[in-house]
């Protein structure tokens, strides 16, 4: 309102305040002939953009990534407008350049459903933080730079993604099909494994005859005398079976046992020697890089099996003329031998890394250098027997 009018009647409820406090009646009601005056304005205002606040602010509890920063400036600089409103000081500049580190939280009342919700809220300095957030404020960004300052750890999870019912001459059984999965990763080609229920119970009998104790609190799926084969069975087996290989992994030293590890690649291993032994080099290489997969995701990629792993694959690429992938296998074999003075595969694997390197035009120095250290040191290499002849003389039971 404007006007000389206005500005009178603004003046004189002023002043009737003032008289009120003076004389000590402001507790009493209006006097007669003198309504109550209205509050003033600003209050109104505060209480309705205290309301809009709460409201636009209220939500769950996040927080913001480096690169979703640019993309919150607008909405940061009308909060700060708001602040401005509220008498209290805007996010100060090293807060705005923490990133996620300058987002606090508050627990507040909901303006509509009357209950607690938990808020984000600006980081004062320390001169104007509110007491009554400031410790929760701190907590969660305490919280929150040690969880950015840390890795989460990887699981690996079992999980069966189908079950078939096969029939043969003399026997008929469910075959379950599971994936190796990462945890938080996308595995464009994932490690899988297909076992019966046979399997498992071998693989359930060997444990428990030597983790007794360990095995003790983990459950295994009876033998049934009928209805193996309904849906319903069949679908209980499988979440069993999950349920099984992820306490047997859970538990240190069953995971790094041979019976555990065994289950997972070995029939790989053996079906890949048997294809590569009789020149199917092209099947023999999807299941070589099937025992790889398996291997990587146990964490067992420095073990002996690995190597042998990797001479298969070696072997199959050069079969197949993919001399780069094969000459990749052999340097990653020799890097896993690097700290090994001797082992019965090194010298295979330098004479085919030389060999490799030469035809892909790779430096090979290192690995002629190495194959004269060993030449000095042991028997001739030319009784040494290539990488192919160590996969068909490898025993795998």
């Amino acid at each position: 309102r404007s006007g000389p009018g206005s500005a009178a009647g603004m003046a004189a409820r002023i002043l009737h305040r003032l008289r009120s406090a003076l004389g000590g009646d402001g507790d009493r009601g209006p006097r007669a002939g003198h309504p109550e005056p209205e509050d003033c304005p600003e209050s109104s205002e505060l209480e309705d953009d205290t309301e809009g606040l709460s409201t636009r602010l209220s939500g769950t509890l996040s927080f913001t990534s480096q690169e979703e920063e640019d993309e919150e400036e607008e909405e940061e600089e009308e909060e700060e407008g708001a602040a401005q409103e509220l008498e209290q000081p805007p996010q100060t500049a090293g807060a705005e350049d923490a990133g996620a580190e300058g987002v606090g939280w508050d627990v507040r009342p909901h303006p509509a459903a009357g209950m607690l919700t938990l808020c984000p809220c600006t980081e004062w300095g320390a001169a104007t933080e509110r007491p009554g957030s400031s410790l929760l404020t701190r907590q969660l960004q305490e919280l929150w730079r040690k969880s950015r300052g840390s890795l989460a750890p990887q699981r690996l999870l079992f999980e069966v993604t189908s079950a078939s019912v096969v029939s043969e001459r003399s026997s008929k059984y469910v075959l379950y099909t599971i994936y190796l999965i990462r945890s938080g990763r996308f595995d464009k080609a994932p490690a899988t494994i297909t076992r019966r229920y046979s399997d498992f119970e071998r693989l359930n009998r060997r444990l428990r005859c030597r983790f007794g104790c360990d095995m003790a609190g983990i459950a295994f799926p009876r033998k049934r005398l009928r209805r193996n084969f309904t849906a319903e069975t069949i679908a209980k087996r499988s979440r069993a079976f999950e349920q099984f290989l992820s306490h047997l992994h859970s538990i240190a030293e069953i995971r790094r046992s041979p019976e555990f590890l065994e289950f997972f690649f070995l029939q790989d291993l053996q079906a890949a020697q048997r294809l590569t032994c009789t020149g199917m080099y092209r099947e023999a290489l999807a299941t070589w890089a099937n025992a790889y997969r398996l291997q990587d995701r146990l964490g067992v990629c420095s073990s002996g099996r690995f190597l042998l792993t990797l001479a298969g694959l070696a072997v199959c690429h050069q079969e197949l003329d993919q001399l780069s992938e094969a000459h990749g296998c052999c340097e990653q074999a020799l890097q896993l031998l690097e700290a090994q003075g001797s082992h019965p595969l090194l010298g295979p694997f330098l004479q085919a890394h030389v060999h490799l390197a030469w035809k892909v035009g790779k430096d090979k120095r290192r690995s002629e250098a190495r194959l004269q250290d060993l030449r000095e040191a042991g028997p001739p290499l030319q009784q040494q027997p290539t990488l192919k002849e160590c996969l068909i003389k490898e025993p795998l039971d």
